[in-house]
């Protein structure tokens, strides 16, 4: 007697038809093409959506004025059916003639070509037009200064070409405010620009939360990297904190800096972006000593450029200033390095 236990085979898997692979994968590629602006946007900050849709309504204003009718080149793949290479490179040098900087130039080109990419994988943009905008170029720092050399309207817009200078001296006498609501505010408002060069958007979305002035430490969000850092307080910080405190100027709780009113007197907690840049701009004014036209960049531009000029780490300055990479911190520190140095003429 065979006692033999008997395993039953199972039957093989269904296969996977070459037909029926590829029905499936036309569908995934219309679902991922339907929501390719969608899911590019939602891993976008606010901040930089803002920018990329004002970079693509010039774009759009450019295409009418030389008689294009576009549709919305920011929320529609569609629109893109029909943009071309010749087209990208006329909008660069229109730019030029309209007397738009350099450097907002090449923001917008590359803004193009991050939307003409979604559009080429949304199939509204055929791959090699798509190549062919790749292959626009923008302008070198090099080549900014020839451009700019040679036409007549160089920037226009509120933005600055350079940045206000600011001496140590005088960021000592914006951190050194009267004792006053609002003057307790701006020292406050100025320390946090000054010694921990936060971004105008950082300041602004402060919370009362995010500073521990028992301990001396301020925690805050970084919105343009996506990042929690925690800074120690400078001294200045730290005092002129705790005089916005004592004397019962800050909120109980929510956002940290109160709003100005007409009579000297501080309002209700939360300063926009728009109310501290109008601030700094004053306290330029006020001040003087060549300070007009003060920004709150130009402020964070003075303590990348004074921790660089003291001999700080590029990896250390690229933690500490929010940066997501090591561009901008070498640029501090190289236009900070003494070319001469270890030079002997004796």
């Amino acid at each position: 007697m065979n006692n033999k236990k008997i395993i039953p085979i199972k039957p093989l898997p269904d296969i996977l038809l070459p037909e029926k692979l590829t029905q499936i994968g036309a569908a995934a590629n219309e679902s991922a093409a339907r929501h390719r602006f969608e899911d590019y946007q939602s891993r976008r900050s606010q901040q930089t959506l803002r920018r990329q849709k004002a970079d693509l309504n010039l774009f759009n204003q450019f295409l009418n004025q030389i008689g294009a009718d576009t549709q919305d080149l920011f929320t529609m793949p569609s629109a893109w059916n029909g943009i071309t290479w010749g087209l990208v490179d006329a909008f660069v040098k229109w730019q030029l003639t309209q007397g738009y900087a350099v450097q907002s130039v090449n923001v917008r080109l590359s803004t193009i070509k991050a939307y003409a990419k979604l559009a080429m994988q949304a199939g509204a943009l055929l791959p090699q037009e798509y190549a062919l905008i790749r292959s626009v170029s923008g302008y070198t720092q090099k080549e900014q200064r020839r451009i700019d050399q040679n036409r007549i309207i160089t920037r226009i817009g509120g933005k600055k070409s350079s940045p206000v200078l600011i001496t140590p001296a005088q960021a000592a006498a914006l951190k050194s405010q009267p004792n006053t609501p609002q003057g307790r505010r701006d020292a406050l408002l100025m320390c946090l620009l000054l010694d921990h060069g936060l971004r105008v958007g950082e300041v602004a979305i402060l919370t009362v939360e995010n500073i521990d002035l028992e301990n001396g430490f301020l925690l805050f969000f970084r919105p343009k990297v996506d990042k929690s850092q925690k800074h120690r307080l400078s001294p200045d910080t730290l005092k002129a904190a705790r005089m916005y405190a004592a004397f019962g100027d800050m909120p109980a709780k929510g956002l940290l800096l109160r709003r100005s009113l007409k009579n000297g007197d501080l309002g209700a907690s939360g300063m926009s972006e728009r109310a501290i840049t109008e601030r700094v701009k004053i306290l330029g004014e006020m001040l003087g000593m060549g300070l007009a036209g003060l920004s709150a960049h130009d402020c964070r531009h003075y303590w990348a450029t004074q921790a660089a000029r003291h001999g700080t780490d590029p990896f250390v300055l690229q933690e500490a200033g929010g940066w997501s990479s090591l561009a901008m911190p070498r640029r501090y520190i190289e236009e900070n390095e003494i070319s001469n140095e270890g030079i002997n003429l004796d």
